[in-house]
């Protein structure tokens, strides 16, 4: 899958902002505040309101009052934009509406939309349209050979409360492909902001299939990896060894006391060393790798400032890792104040936040000309953001 745009209206610091065209490989900057960790928890509420309601998803964040926009009395709202691959012959865009509304103190669903196009042309049928508890969804959109609106058979449904999304229950359905597509990915996305120390941490040997978001059980992954996904823990060592000379062994071993131990052997001694005493780049770019090589890839990962406790000339061949991540058919987010992970980052793959008056804007990098002409004299991306070329792009967003 992956996300083609997203609009969000008084969101937090989004008082009205949108993102067009986003690549698989999405880089986010902006100065401290500027909202870069309130883009990635959109999906975070948006996830939050699938799993219970929306009710539940705002007491989470403070309640209704302190998400939406300062000075608003309007509706929160959002739209994305998505393709679902393999869902659908050519693969359309399908369009989620969900605005927000709130009554008596309580937040409601005012208006939930699925949309897309059948055929080249024309405008996009609805295939779910619920407000307020009630709606329509189409129940033959799997068997539905025709072009023709007309030819769509809607049923009509009750939700048991006008705080729950509708995808919510019609995802259970095979009937409803787009709504289980958009529910797999707003459902499995991630958010990544690995510690270094977390990942120092031993751990009691547990069952995990995927890194958490701080990286604590790093070494339960690398266990489930060695004995279910040998060939793909192969490769991350492999790889890692290419990234950080010398390193020649990775391994973990479960002791007595049920502790899983994660040891790593450099090549100049006889011995491996315990995680605790090897060094933080050398640790962060594994659990990186362990990351960006899950057998289940995330559809959408957010990765936040991964340049924190990294060496400065590990970033470039980080940012690899994530294109390729992306090359492999998943989308990843990666929010950076770094400009060695910049300048590993192409002009069309940047976009940036700013701030004025409270509210956030978000603009292309290649929107402004001077930036481009420098990109393709042979700049690159991290010296023009560091040198302030960037203030030229902020001061267009007010």
């Amino acid at each position: 899958m992956k996300i083609e745009s997203i609009k969000i209206k008084n969101f937090k610091a989004f008082k009205n902002a949108e993102m067009k065209d986003i690549p698989r490989f999405c880089v986010i900057i902006g100065a401290n505040g500027s909202g870069k960790a309130t883009l990635f928890n959109v999906f975070g509420f948006l996830k939050d309101a699938l799993s219970t309601n929306v009710n539940t998803a705002f007491e989470k964040r403070g309640g209704f009052n302190k998400v939406i926009s300062r000075g608003c009395d309007d509706n929160i709202e959002f739209e994305i934009k998505f393709r679902a691959k393999d869902t659908y012959e050519k693969n359309p865009i399908i369009t989620y509406s969900l605005s927000i509304a709130q009554e008596n103190g309580k937040a409601i669903v005012d208006r939930e939309i699925l949309k897309y196009r059948r055929g080249q042309h024309g405008n996009p049928w609805k295939f779910l349209d619920f407000s307020r508890g009630e709606g329509e969804a189409v129940i033959n959109e799997q068997m539905l050979e025709s072009t023709e609106e007309t030819d769509l058979k809607r049923e009509g449904q009750t939700l048991r409360s006008p705080d729950i999304l509708a995808i919510k229950g019609l995802s259970q359905f095979v009937k409803f492909p787009a709504v289980i597509a958009l529910s797999e990915l707003i459902d499995n996305w991630h958010v990544s902001d690995i510690h270094v120390n977390e990942a120092r941490n031993i751990q009691q040997a547990n069952y995990a299939e995927h890194l958490s978001t701080l990286g604590e059980n790093l070494s339960n992954v690398i266990d489930y990896l060695h004995n279910n996904h040998k060939p793909i823990l192969d490769n991350i060592i492999n790889t890692l060894k290419q990234r950080i000379p010398g390193i020649s062994k990775v391994e973990v071993q479960t002791i007595e006391t049920g502790q899983v131990l994660l040891k790593i052997q450099d090549e100049s001694f006889d011995k491996p060393f315990l995680v605790r005493y090897i060094s933080d780049g050398t640790i962060k770019m594994l659990a990186y790798l362990v990351l960006l090589y899950d057998p289940k890839p995330y559809p959408l990962l957010c990765v936040e400032e991964p340049e924190n406790q990294l060496y400065p000339h590990l970033l470039e061949e980080l940012a690899e890792e994530f294109r390729a991540y992306a090359d492999r058919g998943e989308q990843v987010f990666v929010s950076t104040h770094s400009p060695d992970f910049l300048n590993a980052v192409e002009i069309d793959e940047v976009f940036l936040l700013v701030k004025n008056r409270g509210y956030t804007t978000i603009k292309r990098a290649s929107e402004n000309e001077q930036i481009k002409t420098y990109m393709e004299n042979g700049d690159k991306m991290g010296y023009l953001w560091k040198q302030g070329f960037f203030d030229n792009l902020g001061k267009q967003c007010i």
